[in-house]
């Protein structure tokens, strides 16, 4: 199929998928989305694939929801013709995102996150998706959805919170600060830091040597692990997809998008 957001090949038994807007940082949009899940529903039948490695062209792993001028109106972005619909409108989007990132995060085949620059946002939320992390030197990683007035709407901090711990994860997503990948590989939340020029070989090093293990047994490692790693998580995505709804009817989200498209200061007021 025509994939114009992201790439898939193959390096023996591993699959490489690159998202592919370098132009935008791979900004990410409903269509990437698309693309990544359907990529992850053919791969997950290939038994020849025994490990994937996801990453992204050009400067970025990918730097956070495409959020161009024209879009920055929260009328266009998440409209309804009053609250309640707009709520429940977001609703479904929010639990529509569990529902297709979970084929990513369920892949039978581990998956490995290869991350260079900007990783924020829904960058962020990819990267919880797989099982393992190498970042760069250079990578640059936050939850910044706080400072536009709404929440982490796809479960990165819930994953965040088997890995770094809940106090850690409220700091960051409460916060919305940035932070490098030595504090990040010193919290857990990256397994390995690496010279940009060392990323995607590294990454693809690791696969290989897991792709080398029998994959039935590799396979149940997963599936053990993210037992108890994700357990009460279907629970908590629910209610995480609830809250995040009703911030989309605020006065604040609107004061959040519209500072930030004049590239100021928002002041919240809580309503």
């Amino acid at each position: 199929m025509s994939r114009p957001f992201l790439k898939v090949e193959r390096d023996g038994p591993v699959a490489v998928i690159t998202f592919d807007r370098p132009e935008k940082l791979n900004a990410w949009a409903w269509g990437p989305t698309d693309e990544l899940c359907a990529a992850a529903d053919e791969i997950r039948f290939d038994r020849s694939v025994r490990a994937v490695v996801v990453r992204g062209e050009g400067r970025a792993f990918c730097a956070g929801e495409d959020l161009k001028p024209e879009t920055d109106d929260v009328e266009e972005r998440h409209p309804g013709r009053s609250g309640a619909e707009r709520t429940v409108l977001a609703y479904e989007r929010a639990t529509y995102l569990f529902e297709r990132w979970g084929v990513v995060d369920q892949l039978p085949q581990p998956v490995i996150a290869a991350i260079h620059g900007y990783c924020l946002g829904a960058g962020l939320e990819i990267a919880m998706l797989a099982d393992i992390r190498i970042a760069a030197t250079d990578a640059v990683f936050a939850l910044p959805q706080v400072t536009l007035g709404t929440q982490v709407v796809g479960g990165a901090d819930l994953r965040m919170v088997s890995e770094l711990g809940a106090a850690r994860t409220k700091w960051l997503a409460m916060t919305g600060r940035r932070f490098g990948p030595e504090e990040a590989e010193r919290w857990g939340l990256v397994q390995q830091v690496v010279a940009p020029d060392d990323l995607r070989a590294t990454a693809l090093d690791l696969a290989h040597e897991i792709a080398r293990n029998a994959p039935l047994a590799v396979q149940g490692v997963k599936r053990a692990v993210n037992s108890v790693a994700y357990r009460g998580f279907t629970e908590a995505a629910r209610f995480e997809a609830m809250a995040s709804s009703v911030l989309w009817s605020s006065d604040d989200v609107y004061e959040g998008f519209a500072a930030k498209a004049r590239k100021e200061q928002p002041e919240f007021e809580g309503k």
